[in-house]
């Protein structure tokens, strides 16, 4: 059963109507329906263009939270092979918004680190809806340690709101644990790639993304603050949230205009949740281009590129 987005409404009408009729045919072998359900396909089809013809920021954000996306395990299991997880922060506890570990990637040993919102009720609470807590920034920094000590390519698969605001998160360092995390980016002398593979969230997802390429789906976002938590902090009111999502300059497209994202991965038509392994082949030949483009430089050199990398983007803000 596919889920409706708000603006997706119409479509789903139009959907469900040529659903039903290939069911009544399934249950009545002598009606002969084929041509009429054709005709409702081929008006959906063009309904679906139109929708996402133009989208507005606030759809687009509707979209990178849609619970059918691919998330960081569906990614993992398509595109890498050997995975072996590894859990834990060597200091408090293993956090399951954060999956982590080794894989191979065409065969090419990596480090992959991610995180996880889950696919149903069951999960989506064990994984924290993808917020991380410090032990899961921490066990990040460990991962890309090991992944520096022996020369293993990291990929991080951002999709997050935010990082964890709640109490204990905060008594255990949050911010000292995602600020170690963003600088642990820029420390480490091996290619660092990061795709936005939905939401990214305020620092928990830059504690990720600090990367030497960052990709961006299509109809991903990437912003400092949610639009509905923008939205409560300048009008004191979640329901602008619309507004807030236009002033954030928020999409893929406006961030790679601004120097933010180095490339935008195209999905397919209605987006990744309805052509989920075209969707995630998209970002494995994404990743295999941007790997083969840094595979032979050497570290020092990463290090100052990535550094100089993010001070442009700074210097770049200011002159406009």
């Amino acid at each position: 059963m596919t889920s409706y987005l708000d603006f997706e409404k119409p479509l789903a009408e139009i959907e469900g109507k040529a659903e039903e009729l290939r069911a009544m045919a399934r249950t009545n072998a002598e009606m002969d329906i084929e041509d009429e359900a054709r005709a409702l396909d081929a008006k959906a089809n063009a309904l679906l263009k139109d929708l996402y013809k133009k989208l507005t920021p606030w759809r687009k954000c509707q979209i990178a939270r849609h619970p059918e996306r691919p998330h960081c395990k569906d990614y993992i299991e398509a595109l890498f092979t050997e995975y072996t997880p590894l859990a834990g922060d060597r200091k408090f506890a293993d956090d399951d918004a954060v999956m982590g570990g080794l894989a191979r990637f065409d065969d090419i040993p990596v480090v992959v680190i991610g995180h996880e919102k889950g696919h149903d009720t069951e999960s989506r609470l064990q994984r924290n809806f993808g917020m991380a807590r410090p032990e899961g920034y921490r066990k990040a920094v460990r991962l890309m340690d090991m992944a520096d000590k022996f020369s293993l390519p990291v990929i991080t698969l951002v999709d997050t709101p935010g990082a964890f605001p709640g109490k204990g998160a905060e008594e255990r360092g949050q911010s000292e644990a995602i600020a170690r995390s963003t600088e642990k980016c820029l420390q480490i002398g091996v290619p660092l790639l990061s795709v936005i593979i939905g939401e990214g969230g305020s620092g928990g997802a830059v504690a990720f993304a600090t990367a030497d390429r960052l990709a961006m789906l299509e109809h991903s976002v990437y912003s400092v603050i949610s639009p509905e938590g923008c939205a409560s902090i300048l009008w004191k009111d979640s329901e602008k949230m619309v507004d807030a999502a236009e002033a954030l300059r928020l999409t893929a497209q406006d961030l790679h205009k601004l120097g933010v994202a180095d490339q935008i991965i195209p999905e397919p038509l209605g987006g990744a949740h309805r052509n989920r392994d075209e969707a995630m082949l998209a970002v494995g030949d994404t990743l295999r281009g941007m790997l083969d483009e840094l595979k032979d430089v050497k570290p020092k050199k990463l290090i100052a590129d990535r550094r100089r990398k993010f001070l442009d983007i700074g210097a770049k803000g200011l002159a406009a």
